[in-house]
């Protein structure tokens, strides 16, 4: 069909700014973990559309942020080696925070590649906005093509909460990509092998449930999983066993909680979710374990996959 087209967006802003949940209301399904807590993506997710006119595939990157550990300077670098290698980098600006310095450098350096891609601001959030702060919101962000020297493609507010403009940005992004041929077979949403989606649905539900209290220290690994043997077709389990990863021993009775209530919960809530992405029932054996500084040690993230 030679007038289909196809090819890579990326979404980028900083730590919160919103990037996960708009990722989950394009592709229309849940391929990305979202929380209120920031830096929670830690690698590049692909959400892929596809329609009879075009496929897109989404790349949601991890937050720039100023790194305090070695595991944040290979997020950032993460982000920027995706830049790249995309046709569209939308800037996600959320509308219920005022543009700052790191908005400001973040556009900046997006603007300073040397084969720039399109470029494309989302005002994100604004369901958490009066339309009077919306409109200047709009307006800071159009002042933002002199001050740094670039033209937006376009500016579009978003809510990836009550919908605004999804079908609107949507269409934009696959009418603004080049002709070409489909990446990825209809029906495929994402290129996440499952044991990530699992360790990814362990994560979210332990973030949510720890509150602000060790968020970045969290890691989730696989130790063992497959169907348990001997079960009928008709009945089949999904034995998963699997590490939650803290880097100090005073963080370990945190996710404990009192007698291992505040495990027994996430494992719970995990199960839950895990069952509903693989189709049938799971038991999931969810033990705590502390890599000792794991974000700063090179070893460490190596063998925890950064």
């Amino acid at each position: 069909m030679s007038d289909h087209r196809s090819g890579f967006a990326c979404f980028v802003g900083r730590p919160n700014a919103g990037k996960s949940t708009l990722t989950n209301a394009l592709v229309g399904q849940k391929v990305a973990i979202a929380s209120d807590k920031p830096q929670t993506t830690r690698h590049v997710v692909k959400g892929i559309i596809t329609r009879p006119d075009g496929q897109l595939v989404i790349l949601d990157t991890p937050g720039v942020h100023r790194p305090r550990t070695l595991l944040g300077e290979r997020l950032n670098q993460l982000v920027y080696d995706t830049w790249s290698e995309v046709d569209i980098v939308a800037c996600c600006l959320p509308a219920n925070q005022h543009i700052g310095p790191g908005d400001r450098y973040l556009v900046s350096q997006v603007a300073a590649l040397h084969q720039r891609p399109l470029l494309l601001a989302l005002a994100t959030k604004t369901d958490l906005v009066s339309p009077t702060r919306l409109r200047q919101h709009l307006l800071d962000i159009q002042a933002l093509e002199q001050e740094l020297g670039l033209t937006w493609r376009d500016i579009v507010p978003v809510s990836a909460v009550d919908g605004e403009n999804i079908d609107l940005l949507r269409d934009l992004l696959i009418d603004l990509l080049p002709e070409g041929p489909a990446y990825y077979p209809d029906g495929e949403v994402t290129d996440e092998p499952e044991a990530t989606l699992i360790t990814e649905l362990i994560r979210e539900v332990a973030l949510a449930e720890v509150h602000q209290e060790l968020p970045h220290s969290i890691a989730v690994t696989i130790e063992e999983m497959g169907r348990r043997a001997g079960r009928p077709e008709n009945k089949p389990l999904l034995d998963i066993y699997a590490n939650l990863i803290v880097e100090r021993d005073s963080q370990k009775p945190i996710i404990l909680g009192r007698q291992a209530s505040r495990l027994r919960l996430i494992g719970t809530q995990a199960r839950q979710r895990i069952a509903r992405l693989v189709g049938m029932p799971v038991h999931l054996d969810l033990q705590v374990k502390v890599v000792k500084e794991w974000q700063r040690d090179p070893k460490a993230l190596n063998r925890l996959g950064f």
